[in-house]
């Protein structure tokens, strides 16, 4: 699919300002642009508005650039108005986290599992996009992870009505409850020995089955990045760390963090392929090997 220059252009200055080589071109027209294609023909077909797309991947596999890239070619190639919405800025504060430890365990002082989101808040930014108008302004919540703690409501971006597109991304977006009897062994040291009674995993399984899938519902369509294998998750989120402009957390307490995570990312890695519409297959050097379509998408 040929790439207009204007296109080009911006992707290649896209590229330059988050530090990411020019060659990852080709494969933003090969991968991310039909996808973009796909999006349009969604759009052209379905009378609600906004098409939600969602994005799911483990922790550092390129949602975010992902969904940087296809709000940059939907606004450029099909004059769109296209806002961008991560499951971590619908993360709870420290205050509300301290009453979820009190309430029912100590690892939900951590960030990132299901349970530590407001789910409430992201169903009302929602709603309030489908039911903007032209003229109406939408403020997309924020989340600080320096201070850990949402962002005022004067520091939300704001995005104008009518919109075309609303990317919705997060880890664990769309993810599927286990069964029971997955749940009752530990998974990894940081269950084994901290979660011993598996309190903590069964009321995050509980928050995916009974809370959020009233989020999840609203998807209209769903992408998987999926990752090689989990050992890649920590690599790459190492990477990652180590191109911000001041890292928060050493390796060691990058290894403990993904812990949180590996439940979760190991069972969607088996669940997630059946459950979205695109699943982009990455290779060990973080680039898109192979796309597979659904072809009911």
């Amino acid at each position: 699919m040929p790439m207009q220059d204007d296109l080009c252009n911006e992707l290649s200055a896209f590229l330059d300002s988050h530090a990411l080589p020019r060659d990852l071109l080709p494969m933003l027209q090969r991968y991310y642009l039909p996808l973009a294609e796909r999006l349009k023909g969604l759009h052209q077909e379905s009378a609600k508005k906004p098409v939600t797309l969602g994005i799911n991947g483990a922790q550092g596999s390129g949602k975010s650039t992902l969904a940087a890239v296809l709000a940059l070619i939907c606004r450029q190639r099909f004059g769109w108005r296209v806002a961008v919405l991560s499951m971590d800025d619908l993360y709870l504060g420290r205050v509300a986290r301290q009453e979820l430890v009190a309430r029912v365990h100590p690892l939900l002082a951590t960030r990132g599992v299901p349970g530590t989101h407001d789910v409430p808040l992201g169903l009302q930014t929602i709603q309030a996009m489908r039911e903007a108008q032209a003229g109406d302004r939408v403020l997309l919540p924020r989340f600080d992870k320096g201070r850990d703690e949402p962002r005022p409501r004067e520091q939300w971006e704001m995005v104008a009505g009518p919109v075309d597109l609303l990317i919705f991304e997060g880890w664990c977006l769309g993810a599927a409850p286990q069964a029971q009897s997955e749940l009752a062994g530990p998974c990894n040291e940081l269950e084994r020995l901290e979660d011993a009674g598996g309190i903590w995993r069964d009321y995050v399984n509980r928050q995916l089955a009974d809370v959020y899938p009233l989020l999840f519902d609203a998807i209209d369509f769903r992408v998987f990045l999926k990752v090689p294998d989990f050992e890649s998750v920590l690599r790459w989120r190492i990477q990652q760390e180590e191109g911000l402009p001041t890292p928060g957390m050493d390796s060691a307490q990058l290894a403990r963090f993904v812990l949180f995570f590996e439940r979760l990312t190991r069972h969607q890695l088996q669940t997630q392929p059946a459950d979205s519409h695109v699943v982009f297959e990455l290779d060990r050097e973080h680039r898109v090997a192979v796309a597979v379509y659904r072809h009911d998408g």
